[in-house]
């Protein structure tokens, strides 16, 4: 039985208690809740996925239309490997991968990490499935996914160990999309609230529908 992300989310948070300032939590924590409503204009259900093609942690080439020709495509937007919810979510993607197989479905997850960081996260999680390096937030612009980071939280991040000036401060929100043979997409999650994430039980229904 494949643990649901909101059931571990919940260790997580015990975890991120005991490292964290209390104030410095609060602030992020207030920052997360404005950004609940972002992601209404990215691209939805029932329209034809943007595609792309990026390179992997292998250096490798994928494109996204010659992928969906073998099945389903499961794309997954995430920050970066330096955000604890974004580790949790791949781990629980990794868990779930017999799955995905099982169903003909390709697992893909994006982040504009550089290739070294996205290889370090691919490492680190131990996935077995493709990590693909969006430099600039090209395709996630693209899907409608990118926002800037507000002036008054950046210093939380510094203060975490996250210095983001070097992309403009620019992140996606998360995002989990199944994207069907013929390109359309099936099931779209968006949620500018970096701590939640899609659950496997939803995706899994989306492919099997």
């Amino acid at each position: 039985m494949i643990k649901s992300y909101s059931e571990q989310r919940i260790t997580l948070r015990e975890q991120i208690s005991n490292q964290v300032p209390a104030n410095l939590l609060a602030r992020v924590d207030a920052h997360a809740e404005t950004l609940t409503d972002l992601g209404r204009e990215a691209v939805d259900v029932g329209a034809i996925a943007p595609g792309f093609t990026l390179t992997d942690t292998a250096g490798a080439k994928f494109d996204l239309a010659t992928a969906r020709t073998a099945g389903p495509v499961v794309l997954s937007f995430y920050r970066g490997g330096w955000c604890p919810y974004c580790n949790l979510e791949l781990r629980t993607l990794q868990a779930a991968l017999p799955e995905f197989r099982a169903r003909g479905a390709r697992l893909v997850a994006v982040a504009p990490e550089s290739p070294d960081d996205s290889s370090s996260t691919a490492q680190r999680n131990a996935l077995e499935f493709d990590v693909l390096t969006d430099p600039g937030n090209e395709i996630a612009d693209a899907y409608g996914l990118v926002f800037t980071i507000a002036e008054d939280i950046r210093d939380a991040f510094v203060t975490a160990g996250t210095d983001l000036s070097g992309t403009g401060w620019q992140l996606p929100i998360t995002a989990t999309y199944v994207i069907g043979t013929d390109g359309r997409i099936t099931y779209a999650f968006r949620n500018g609230d970096f701590r939640e994430r899609a659950e496997v039980s939803d995706i899994l229904a989306a492919l099997d529908g």
